[in-house]
């Protein structure tokens, strides 16, 4: 049974915080038609948020399908598109005959067939007689719009992981064929719409910004922080479920240290419903915090024993503040060595995934819990 503080999985319901705004927005975007990108850092509640949409769009009376599938251990073309396509046609049928007539008519003149020996022995729904072309790339990204309309509904495929594109072999080609095939944003005859998403921010930001994929035809949804007074109450009345009491100023002082990550801020509820009873002193949220860096501490001294001692630096001036790195001063006093190795720096601890740079090229750390450690227990810095 669930408890009041929810972090081993998504949610939805009652147990989903905030983010009325971008419910809306993307229901709207959805509702349009519309292609949709969402990369923010890992746990900040993109998952949750996507279902809560359907959720929402579920009960106010709107029909459609979800295809769902993650990039995470996919290395090849020929393999990302044999998942795309069973993952599907598995949303529109269920049996073989239903997969073999599927995939005899829509993906006939293609190398994909439905293989009943292969469906027998290891559960494929799809297989290659050839190797893949630019015309079965088409047809499989077509798919989800095929059929949906066909079957007079919609289709959201939602690609988790999809920063691990660029890891496939063919990766860059496979981006080039596809933003030349699915019908522009806001093109409100579409009967299926991709969600792309991803934990990887940097690496999103280079395929959806630098490389420009997608340009005009993708709609990036940034998230916002969540309202700490909506995490504070969610997080009072899961207390209260087992007669607990607990100070609002304490839990705004620990959304303010995890930057009002519903997930980090869940994980220590958690620990302090454990380990408490009644009211619920400063102690105790001391003792949760520290509980909750000694389970992400490997994680942390892993980050830190792979960065250089130039890295290193570049990471400590950022945690005292600092903003602009190319300064005489600002070298010298944290080893950088030249104004062009700092961009070499940037570049390093954002293909890292510990930095990313806003619009103001302000330098911005990824995870807060690990901003919080590296600043208190790596480089022993007085907190402001």
């Amino acid at each position: 049974m669930d408890g009041p503080f929810i972090y081993s999985k998504y949610v939805t319901g009652k147990h989903f915080v905030g983010r009325k705004t971008e419910l809306d927005i993307l229901s709207n975007l959805l509702g349009r038609g519309e292609h949709v990108a969402l990369y923010e850092p890992p746990k900040a509640g993109i998952t949750s948020l996507i279902q809560q949409t359907f959720y929402n769009m579920q009960i106010s009376g709107k029909s459609f399908r979800v295809a769902e599938l993650s990039l995470l251990n996919i290395r090849s073309l020929q393999e990302l598109l044999l998942r795309l396509g069973s993952t599907v046609l598995r949303v529109f049928a269920s049996t073989p005959d239903e997969f073999a007539r599927a995939a005899s008519t829509y993906l006939s003149g293609t190398h994909l067939v439905f293989d009943p020996e292969a469906y027998a022995s290891r559960d494929a729904v799809l297989s290659f007689n050839w190797n893949p072309d630019d015309n079965d790339i088409r047809a499989i990204l077509t798919l989800p719009e095929r059929i949906a309309s066909d079957q007079g509904t919609r289709c959201y495929v939602v690609l988790g992981d999809f920063h691990n594109v660029l890891l496939c072999d063919e990766g860059e080609h496979f981006l080039s064929v596809f933003e030349k095939t699915i019908h522009p944003a806001g093109a409100e005859e579409n009967a299926a719409s991709y969600i792309f998403t991803g934990a990887r921010v940097n690496a999103m930001k280079d395929i959806f910004e630098h490389r420009r994929y997608f340009y005009r035809t993708v709609e990036h949804l940034p998230l916002q922080p969540i309202d700490p007074k909506d995490i504070v109450e969610h997080t009072v009345r899961g207390f209260l479920t087992s007669g607990k009491v607990i100070d609002r100023d304490l839990l705004l002082g620990a959304c303010k240290l995890f930057r009002c990550n519903a997930w980090y801020m869940n994980h220590f509820a958690a620990i302090c419903d454990t380990l408490s009873k009644g009211f619920i002193m400063e102690n105790v949220l001391l003792e949760a915090l520290d509980a909750l860096i000694s389970i992400h501490r490997p994680r942390f001294t892993a980050i830190m024993e792979d960065l250089t001692t130039f890295q290193t630096g570049l990471l400590k001036a950022v945690l005292q503040g600092y903003t602009r790195f190319s300064s005489a001063d600002i070298i010298r006093r944290y080893g950088l060595h030249s104004s062009a190795n700092v961009r070499r720096l940037k570049d390093a601890l954002c293909k890292k995934e510990i930095l990313t740079f806003n619009e103001k090229d302000e330098p911005v750390l990824l995870d807060p819990l690990f901003e919080y450690w590296a600043s208190k227990y790596y480089f022993e810095l007085e907190r402001k």
